[in-house]
């Protein structure tokens, strides 16, 4: 049986808006939550405002790289299962082919802080700046839950641990329950999710098999590949906060097993800076260097999997958990925490690495008003980010 039209219109429609967003959304998985808001939710209204805090919130919660996830599961919304693999393969390929093309070809080279990457880091500070201010307006719009967020934010600045954003997000879950108990809440429109709840318990089976199983595979079958998959897998699974915190895991499984060394480790942490799309494709990067092409694939899948998984394992629940008083209460409470932990990020680490000198917060605000007043496409500020850090570089 073919897919029907109307379904191939749709994932072609993915495709496309993704891989424009692969290409683009330079700044780490804070500022991609900005760049999916504004042509995902702002342009193409493919999802409600609440519909996305809700899905941030979500995504927050389960390990593995948050905006991935985020962009899994609108693909998911928007065209199914295929959609999210769609979604997820347009946002992360461009990277991919960058960084097997520097782990190929450019392993050696430095990409220090030349006036390009400084600029797109100030890209990322607006972006995420727009998207503050975007969401704050819609789920902070009472003291309470400005409250929530400006003491998410504080919070999460003071204690940087892996778990802290959970254990942050579940706190104001509980304060949101407490807080808006007797408040009666719209229901939310429910989100059109086209797999069934028996396919996504069979994901969930899939993710705690494979995370169960694979240790022992290494152990009873000596074979590299397994290894490799093994350690990627447990990455992808069991690391919360985005992105950077997964780098100081995957240093201790392939430098301290030797798969790769110091200096080619930083190396490709340098590029994965440097490149559009999720830094979780660093993965390409180590795995090539350690296997070649095949070793890409292996890292790329394993990594990645686990992330696929949970979304489709917990999407198909989410209509009925979403619209329970009880939930709507604790999002509530967690949509504010979700503004202040990007508060958060945009001071630490955007802003701090990022507005050094004057000239950068000019920079900023300029980029800053063209997304606002201007409205122009991310794509855009991007160029504009870039060329205005080479200037800036050379004042």
């Amino acid at each position: 049986m073919g897919l029907k039209r109307g379904t191939i219109a749709s994932l072609v429609e993915v495709l496309a808006v993704s891989t424009k967003l692969g290409l683009t959304s330079f700044g780490g998985p804070i500022a991609h939550l900005g760049y999916f808001h504004n042509e995902y939710i702002r342009r193409r209204k493919w999802m409600d405002e609440r519909s996305y805090a809700d899905l941030v919130a979500l995504c927050q919660f389960l390990p593995g790289p948050a905006s991935s996830q985020v962009g899994i599961g609108i693909g998911i919304v928007r065209a199914g299962l295929l959609g999210g693999l769609v979604a997820w393969l347009g946002f992360t390929l461009p990277s991919i082919i960058a960084l097997v093309a520097f782990a190929f070809l450019l392993q050696g080279f430095d990409l220090g802080n030349t006036g390009w990457i400084h600029g797109l880091k100030i890209v990322a500070v607006a972006i995420v700046a727009h998207a503050i201010l975007g969401m704050g307006q819609k789920l902070t719009p009472d003291r309470n839950r400005a409250t929530i967020a400006v003491i998410a934010a504080a919070v999460t600045l003071y204690w940087q641990a892996a778990y802290s954003q959970v254990i942050i997000i579940a706190a104001a879950g509980l304060i949101g329950v407490w807080l808006y108990r007797m408040k009666t809440v719209e229901g939310t429109p429910d989100l059109n999710i086209r797999i069934s709840r028996s396919l996504a318990v069979s994901c969930l089976v899939i993710f705690l098999t494979l995370l169960i199983m694979l240790p022992f595979l290494r152990q009873w079958g000596n074979m590299e590949w397994i290894a490799m998959f093994d350690s990627y897998y447990r990455a992808g699974s069991l690391v919360f906060g985005g992105g950077h915190v997964v780098l100081p895991l995957l240093e201790n499984e392939v430098v301290f097993t030797g798969w790769v060394n110091e200096s080619d480790f930083l190396a490709g942490y340098s590029a994965a800076q440097a490149v559009p799309g999720p830094l979780f494709t660093f993965a390409s990067y180590l795995g090539t260097l350690s296997g070649g092409l095949t070793g890409a694939i292996v890292a790329t899948t394993a990594i990645f999997l686990p992330a696929f998984l949970l979304v489709a394992g917990t999407l198909p629940f989410w209509n009925v958990l979403r619209n329970n008083s009880k939930i709507q209460g604790a999002l509530i409470g967690i949509n504010a925490a979700v503004v202040g932990i990007l508060l958060a990020a945009l001071y630490d680490p955007l802003w701090t690495s990022a507005i050094v000198e004057s000239g950068d917060f000019m920079l900023a605000a300029i980029l800053f008003i063209m997304l606002v007043f201007w409205k122009l496409p991310p794509w855009m500020i991007v160029v504009a980010g870039a060329l205005g850090g080479m200037a800036l570089e050379l004042i």
